[in-house]
C-alpha cells in the first residue's frame, strides 16, 4: 500500500458551488494536512511532507504518493500551481515521492493545464464526474454537461496520465435508469480506478434548504447499499478498480450531517452484500440434507459473515446455513466463493 501524504485545498480553484458540496466538512483532517479554505502555501506542502516522510518508517512505505484534496486543481491560479507542485518537485526529483495525484472539474482540464501537470511529474488525475446524465448533473448546479467529462477523458489519456472518476449516487434527480446509463459510460470511458460516495444532506450546503423544504429525499443506507453493491459488480465484470466507496467519518462530518446514507463502515456493508450473493448462488445447487465446503479468502471471513453476521442469520433463515462448512484459503481471490463437494 502507498504512503498517502494528503494536502487540502478545500474549495480552492472552484467557483461553482454544487447544491451538494460542503467540502470543509468532508475533508480528512490528518496529522500534517492543512484544512481550510485559505491558500495553502508552497513551503507548508514542503513542511507537510517532511512531517509525514519523518514519521513514517522508510521500509513500511512502499510508494510515496502526494495527493491534494478537495479544490479543483486545475481552476487555481497557474501561478499558485505552479508554488504547489515545485515544493512537491525535490522531493520527487529525490525518490522520496514517487506520485502525485490531483482532483479536479471535468470542465477545467485543457491542454495547457495538462501540460504543466507533466511538467511537475503529476501521475494520476482524478475527475469528480459525479454523474454522466446531463439532468442530473443540471438539478445537482454542477456547471457542466456530460461532454465536458468525455473532452476531458480524451485528452487525459492522450497524455498518459492515470484516470480516476468520482461518482455520486442519489443525486437529485438520479435513480436506476440515469445510474444504469452512468455506469455504462464510464465502464466506456474505461478509468483506471473509481470512487463512489452516496449523496449526503450536509449543513451549510445548498441541499439543506432543498431537504428542509421536501424538495429532495435523500436514499435510505439499505437502497444506497444495494445500489453500490450492484454498480461495483458491474465494474468487477469489466476489471475497474473501485478504490473506494462512502466518507471517511470525521468528527466534522458526523457533526454537519443532516440526513442521508452515511455509515462509517459503508464499503463494508456493500462488500458483505456482494458476498451473500456469491454464496447464495453457488448454494443454489446445493439439496437440503447435502453439505459442501465453501471456500473464500482468509481475509474475506468478515463480510463473509456480516455486520453483526446479519448474513448468518440470512442463511439460516434461508435453511442453507447447515448445507456447508466453511474453509479459508489464501489463495482464494478476494470477494469470491469456491465450491467443493
Amino acid at each position: 500500500m502507498p504512503l498517502v501524504i494528503p494536502i487540502f485545498i478545500s474549495h480552492l480553484g472552484c467557483p461553482h458551488r454544487c447544491l451538494f458540496c460542503n467540502q470543509h466538512v468532508i475533508g480528512t483532517p490528518a496529522a500534517g494536512a492543512v484544512v481550510g479554505g485559505r491558500q495553502v502555501s508552497g513551503i507548508e506542502v514542503g513542511s507537510i511532507i517532511t512531517t509525514w516522510l519523518a514519521r513514517s518508517r522508510p521500509g513500511n512505505r512502499g510508494q510515496v504518493q502526494v495527493a491534494f484534496y478537495g479544490g479543483s486543481f486545475t481552476g487555481l491560479a497557474a501561478d499558485y500551481q505552479e508554488e504547489l507542485l515545485g515544493a512537491v518537485r525535490p522531493f520527487y526529483d529525490k525518490g522520496l515521492v514517487s506520485e502525485i495525484r490531483l482532483s479536479t472539474r471535468p470542465d477545467f482540464i485543457h491542454s495547457d493545464g495538462l501540460d504543466r501537470l507533466l511538467r511537475h511529474r503529476v501521475t494520476i488525475l482524478e475527475l469528480g464526474v459525479q454523474s454522466c446524465d446531463d439532468q442530473v448533473l443540471r438539478r445537482s448546479g454542477r456547471g457542466h454537461g456530460h461532454g465536458a467529462t468525455c473532452a476531458a477523458v480524451d485528452m487525459i489519456r492522450a497524455r498518459g496520465l492515470q484516470l480516476g472518476i468520482q461518482l455520486m449516487l442519489g443525486l437529485p434527480g438520479d435513480g436506476f435508469g440515469t445510474l444504469r446509463r452512468t455506469v455504462g459510460e464510464v465502464i466506456r470511458l474505461q478509468p483506471d480506478f473509481v470512487r463512489l460516495y452516496p449523496n449526503l444532506v450536509l449543513q451549510g450546503s445548498g441541499l439543506e434548504a432543498l431537504y428542509h423544504r421536501g424538495g429532495y429525499r435523500p436514499l435510505s443506507l439499505g437502497r444506497a447499499v444495494v445500489l453500490a453493491a450492484w454498480v461495483q459488480k458491474r465494474f468487477d465484470e469489466q476489471g475497474i478498480q473501485m478504490v473506494r466507496m462512502g466518507l471517511q467519518p470525521t468528527l466534522s462530518l458526523t457533526e454537519a450531517l443532516v440526513a442521508g446514507p452515511h455509515h462509517p463502515a459503508f464499503g463494508e456493508l456493500v462488500q458483505a452484500r456482494i458476498m451473500l450473493g456469491r454464496t447464495r448462488q453457488v448454494l443454489a445447487g446445493v439439496r437440503s440434507g447435502e453439505q459442501v465446503s465453501l471456500v473464500i479468502n482468509d481475509r474475506d471471513q468478515s463480510i463473509f459473515r456480516g455486520q453483526r453476521s446479519v448474513n448468518i442469520q440470512r442463511l439460516r433463515q434461508l435453511g442453507l446455513l447447515e448445507r456447508f462448512t466453511l474453509r479459508t484459503d489464501p489463495d482464494q481471490p478476494r470477494r469470491t466463493v469456491r465450491l467443493e463437494p
